[in-house]
C-alpha cells in the first residue's frame, strides 16, 4: 500500500518545485540534472533484459569453451604476423596520447593534402579536402579542439633520408611550468616569452638565462626594439622595459604607456574622453581593454597596439607618447602589422581585414583607411607581411590562410589550404611563411611567385600553437639564399616553448605546388573599385 501524500509538505514548496520533483525519474541513478539527461555524452542508455541460455551438457559445455580459446588464439597469432605495417608502411603506428613528444615533419598523402588554391575556389572546396570523420567521432567531446589529437601520423625522423628532409627538425624543447605560452619574442640568440603568470622568461642559446615579474598575470604580445622591450597586457597596459647595462640578466621597468604625467594632463579636458560603452568614459589615450597585438615601424620610430576595444593606437617610442587613436573595426582587433610602403594592415574579430596609410604630422599622425581586403563571418585571427616581396597573408578562425599581392594596387592572390583548425599565429621570414593553428601543427609554405607549396607539417605540441617567431640560423653565412636555414620558436597552450630548424628547400617528397590567379576578385576580398592605393 502506497504511502500517504503529505500535503503540508507539498503546499510549503513552490510550484515550480513540486513541478521538478513529480517529473524527476524514479531510478535513482538517473537523478542528473536536465542537461545531463539531454547530453550525448552523459545520455543513459537502459541495460538490454537479460537473455535466457540454455544450458548445455557438460562435456559439450567444456568442447565450445575449449574451441572458443583455440579460435581466439589462431586470431592472435594471426595478427600478430601481420601487423600494422600495411597501413603506415615503415613509420611507426600512431599513438593516442597526445602528451606524447613527437617531432615530427609530416609528408604529404591520399588522405590530406595541403596546398594553395585560388580565390574564385575558395569556399565550395575546402570541405573536400578533408576526410570526413567517421560517426563514432562526431561527439561534442570528441570534436572539442583540447581533445584533438594530430590528425597525421605518426613519423620517425631519425628513419627519414637526409637528402630528402635537410637541416630540419627538432633542436630543443623549453619547458618551465609557468603558465600557457601566449607571446614570443626572439632577437639573436635570446628568446623572450610570456604566458598567463606574472613572469617574462628570458632564453639565451635555449637555456634559462634570466626573467622579471609583471604586476599583469597574462602578456599577449612582446617587441624589441634596440635596448627596449615593449609588453602588451590583459589588463590593457603596455609595459616598457630596459635591460641594465652592468648586468643582462636584470631587466627594470622604466614606464608604462601612457606615462603618468600624461594621463594627468588629458584628464584635465574633457574632450580627452571617449564613450566606449554606457557609463564609461575613459581618455581617448588610454586602451580600455586588453592589448592584443603590438607592431614596430622601426623606420618611423612607431609603435602600433592593437585592442579588443576596436582600436588600434600609434605611439612614439623616443618619448612614448600616443599620438593617434584609431576606431578601426567594429570588433575587437586581433592583429596589427606595419608594413612595405608604410602601410598598417589591422585585422578584426568582425571578419575584416584593412589598410591603413599613414600622414605624418609634427606633433601627431593621421591613418586614412584606404582598403578592405577581405569581408567575411569568421574572425580574422593573425596576420603577417612577407620582407621580400609586397605580400599580405591573413590566418582566420576557419583554418584557411587568404594572401594578397601588389604594391599600388593590392588584389587577392588564393587562399592556403593547411589547418583543420583556427590559424592562431603566422610568421614570415625570406620566402617562408608559417602558419600555427589550434590543430596543435605548424605549415611551412614557400612562395615562389605566384606559387605556393607546403614543404612540411611540424607536429609535437600537445596543445594549440598560440605563437611563432623566427631568426636567421646563425650557422649561415646568408640568410637570403635559395637554401637558407631558420631557427623557428613555437609557443603553445601545453606551456612549452618548442625549437625547430627549417631549410627554405623543399622538405619533403611530392610538396605540392597550385598556381593561383592572382587577378580574381570579388565582394569578399574587395571589390576592383576599391583596390586603389593611390
Amino acid at each position: 500500500m502506497a504511502e500517504p501524500l503529505n500535503l503540508r509538505r507539498h503546499q510549503r514548496q513552490p510550484a515550480f518545485l513540486a513541478i521538478l520533483s513529480s517529473a524527476r525519474p524514479s531510478r535513482p541513478y538517473a537523478r542528473q540534472s536536465s542537461f545531463h539527461v539531454r547530453h550525448p555524452i552523459f545520455a543513459y542508455t537502459p541495460r538490454p533484459p537479460p537473455s535466457t541460455f540454455t544450458r548445455l551438457p557438460g562435456h559439450l559445455d567444456s568442447f565450445v569453451i575449449n574451441l572458443v580459446l583455440l579460435l581466439v588464439g589462431v586470431r592472435l597469432s594471426m595478427r600478430e604476423e601481420s601487423g600494422s605495417s600495411h597501413r603506415y608502411g615503415n613509420m611507426p603506428t600512431p599513438h593516442s596520447d597526445p602528451l606524447m613528444d613527437h617531432s615530427v615533419v609530416s609528408t604529404d598523402d591520399d588522405e590530406f593534402v595541403r596546398h594553395s588554391s585560388s580565390s574564385t575556389n575558395a569556399s565550395s572546396s575546402f570541405n573536400s579536402d578533408y576526410p570526413m570523420a567517421m560517426s563514432g567521432e562526431n561527439s561534442p567531446f570528441i570534436m572539442s579542439p583540447w581533445h584533438q589529437s594530430s590528425p597525421y601520423p605518426a613519423y620517425d625522423p631519425t628513419a627519414a633520408d637526409s637528402s630528402v628532409i635537410p637541416n630540419t627538425g627538432l633542436i630543443a624543447s623549453l619547458v618551465r611550468e609557468e603558465g600557457h605560452i601566449y607571446s614570443l619574442a626572439a632577437v639573436d640568440d635570446l628568446l623572450y616569452t610570456g604566458s598567463d603568470s606574472k613572469n617574462i622568461r628570458v632564453w639565451k642559446n635555449q637555456k634559462d638565462f634570466a626573467g622579471f615579474k609583471s604586476s599583469s598575470g597574462l602578456v599577449k604580445s612582446i617587441v624589441i626594439s634596440a635596448d627596449r622591450i615593449f609588453t602588451g597586457h590583459q589588463d590593457g597596459k603596455i609595459r616598457v622595459w630596459r635591460v641594465s647595462p652592468k648586468n643582462p640578466t636584470v631587466h627594470k621597468r622604466i614606464g608604462n604607456l601612457p606615462r603618468l604625467k600624461d594621463v594627468l594632463r588629458s584628464s584635465l579636458k574633457p574632450s580627452n574622453y571617449v564613450e566606449v560603452r554606457r557609463h564609461r568614459n575613459p581618455l581617448w589615450i588610454r586602451h580600455s581593454d586588453a592589448i592584443s597585438c603590438l607592431s614596430l615601424n622601426e623606420g618611423q620610430g612607431l609603435l602600433y597596439s592593437g585592442s579588443w576595444d576596436k582600436t588600434f593606437k600609434v605611439w612614439r617610442i623616443t618619448d612614448s607618447r600616443c599620438l593617434e587613436s584609431v576606431v578601426a573595426h567594429d570588433d575587437a582587433v586581433n592583429a596589427v602589422v606595419s608594413g612595405f610602403g608604410g602601410l598598417v594592415f589591422t585585422g578584426s574579430a568582425d571578419g575584416t581585414v584593412k589598410v591603413w596609410r599613414p600622414e605624418m604630422h609634427p606633433k601627431c599622425t593621421k591613418h586614412s583607411p584606404v582598403q578592405t581586403l577581405l569581408k567575411q563571418e569568421c574572425a580574422a585571427t593573425s596576420l603577417a607581411v612577407s620582407p621580400t616581396a609586397p605580400v599580405v597573408y591573413c590566418g582566420s578562425s576557419d583554418g584557411l590562410v587568404n594572401f594578397w599581392e601588389g604594391e599600388i594596387q593590392l588584389s587577392h592572390g588564393g587562399v592556403l589550404r593547411g589547418h583543420k583548425m583556427a590559424v592562431l599565429c603566422l610568421v614570415a621570414a625570406g620566402s617562408l611563411l608559417l602558419s600555427g593553428s589550434a590543430d596543435k601543427t605548424i605549415c611551412v609554405w614557400r612562395r615562389d611567385g605566384s606559387v605556393h607549396s607546403c614543404l612540411s607539417v611540424l607536429s609535437g605540441h600537445s596543445g594549440p600553437v598560440k605563437c611563432l617567431a623566427i631568426v636567421g640560423d646563425s650557422g649561415d653565412d646568408d640568410g637570403c639564399n635559395a637554401n637558407a636555414s631558420w631557427i623557428v620558436y613555437s609557443g603553445s597552450l601545453d606551456k612549452s616553448v618548442k625549437v625547430w630548424r627549417v631549410s627554405e628547400q623543399t622538405l619533403m617528397r611530392g610538396s605540392m605546388h597550385a598556381r593561383v590567379d592572382s587577378g580574381s576578385s570579388s565582394e569578399k576580398y574587395g571589390g576592383a573599385g576599391n583596390n586603389s592605393l593611390s
